[in-house]
């Protein structure tokens, strides 16, 4: 008569044969890297499946640019969002700046065309002028195919692999626009208004798969309560979404974060952060990014390290992080080495979203709210959501500052929630 004998599984043997490899199964449709190669040379080259071969080679040239020069460049971009968008005082209001307004459909149309046409030049030339307008045939060459690839069609996935920090979202093509033609055929020169987008650089920052979904999503809000009790913002209701079906936790203090990160098994899947982002001096070396809580202590790159460089592939550590705070998605002095967001992915964080300029405080709240009311209730990976806002505050509002956010990894993670068991009969 057969038994059933009773077994204990003390192994796994086969568990590499039976894990799928994670993030793998669909490749962006554009890859684009720019790599410093020592002080006086760029090199470019783009692949995917949206990319037209070339028959015996690839889309490969060494810039005529140096490293220098496309920091600068990129960091000029930024300032000039701040300077013509975020600062700028209308003449019948001067009281007023932009950074006070949310929906800008009660300014003159004339008026935020003209200054969404300059941010669209110097992002064309930062593009067409700065780092690919060498009068060079490989050069242009290059530029013609990448240009065509990005510009031909819509909604394509894009990563930029790249050790030298580009604000993407706010880099344009170089299309002649007509000057009446408004805003709706404006906007689609930024390359964050045409596509997703995500930043990377180098190579296999995580080694372990995904970890299994959770019935009910662990969350975090790391915040300045200062910032909640500072004009009439929607900080409120963004705390309610976080807290709403989720395991909720709060940290207002420097230690009650370094405390969290310095637990092996820190598990949560979205980690919040709504403070301010400033950069602090370290005498002759290039300055760093910091964010500040409640009690004013600095948190940068290099606390982030201290508490998970101990802790291997084993530990839990996997959120997706919003860094709403000042300058969150920009690494100082080009130096990725001390970049927050790239400290955080190497900890174990599946994608970081952060502004890369100086964000209003008006601004950021409604897009958290818009941005984690989708990602919480899983309507769609991190990059499409980003991209879905990008178009709504352009398109509905008259305002661009959703392309001022750029995701470093991320652009496939999703919040996954598991399963219900179903019910046996």
């Amino acid at each position: 008569m057969p038994t059933e004998l009773p077994v204990h599984v003390v192994q796994d043997p086969s568990r590499g044969f039976t894990t799928l490899p994670d993030q793998l199964t669909r490749a962006p449709d554009i890859t684009v890297c720019v790599e410093s190669v020592g002080e006086d040379r760029v090199r470019a080259r783009f692949y995917g499946p949206a990319v037209p071969s070339l028959h015996g080679t690839e889309h490969r040239v060494d810039l005529l640019v140096r490293p220098a020069d496309v920091r600068l460049a990129a960091a000029r971009l930024c300032r000039m969002w701040k300077e013509h968008f975020v600062d700028h005082r209308p003449e019948d209001d001067p009281e007023n700046t932009y950074a006070t307004l949310v929906d800008l459909r009660s300014r003159p149309l004339g008026e935020v065309y003209d200054i969404v046409e300059e941010l669209a030049l110097v992002g064309s030339e930062f593009l067409n002028g700065t780092l690919l307008g060498a009068a060079d045939e490989r050069v242009e060459r290059f530029r013609d195919y990448l240009t065509e690839a990005l510009g031909s069609r819509d909604n394509l996935r894009v990563r930029f692999d790249s050790d030298l920090h580009v604000p993407w979202p706010m880099v344009c093509l170089e299309q002649r626009v007509a000057r009446g033609a408004g805003l709706n055929a404006l906007f689609p020169r930024f390359l964050g208004y045409r596509h997703q987008i995500e930043q990377t650089g180098g190579a296999y920052p995580w080694l372990t798969g995904l970890r299994d979904a959770p019935d009910v999503p662990a969350v975090s809000l790391n915040h300045d309560t200062r910032l909640d009790r500072r004009g009439r913002t929607r900080a409120a209701d963004v705390t309610a979404v976080l807290a709403k079906g989720t395991r909720f936790a709060e940290r207002t203090t420097y230690r009650e974060l370094v405390d969290a990160l310095g637990r092996h098994d820190l598990c949560e899947q979205l980690m919040y952060f709504w403070c301010h982002g400033h950069f602090v001096p370290n005498g002759s070396q290039p300055a760093s990014l910091a964010l500040r809580l409640t009690d004013n202590k600095t948190i940068d790159a290099q606390t982030v390290k201290d508490r998970r460089r101990r802790y291997g592939s084993e530990s839990p550590f996997q959120p997706f992080v919003v860094l709403n705070a000042c300058h969150a998605g920009v690494p100082e002095g080009g130096g990725d080495h001390k970049f927050l967001s790239g400290a955080l992915i190497e900890a174990g964080a599946r994608g970081v979203l952060g502004p890369q300029i100086e964000m209003p405080q008006a601004f950021a709240a409604e897009y958290a709210l818009e941005f984690l009311t989708r990602y919480l209730g899983g309507a769609g990976t991190a990059g499409e959501i980003a991209h879905t806002l990008a178009r709504y505050f352009a398109d509905e509002l008259r305002n661009p500052l959703g392309l001022a956010y750029a995701l470093h990894h991320g652009m496939d993670t999703r919040l996954e929630r598991a399963e219900p068991e179903e019910a046996t009969v």
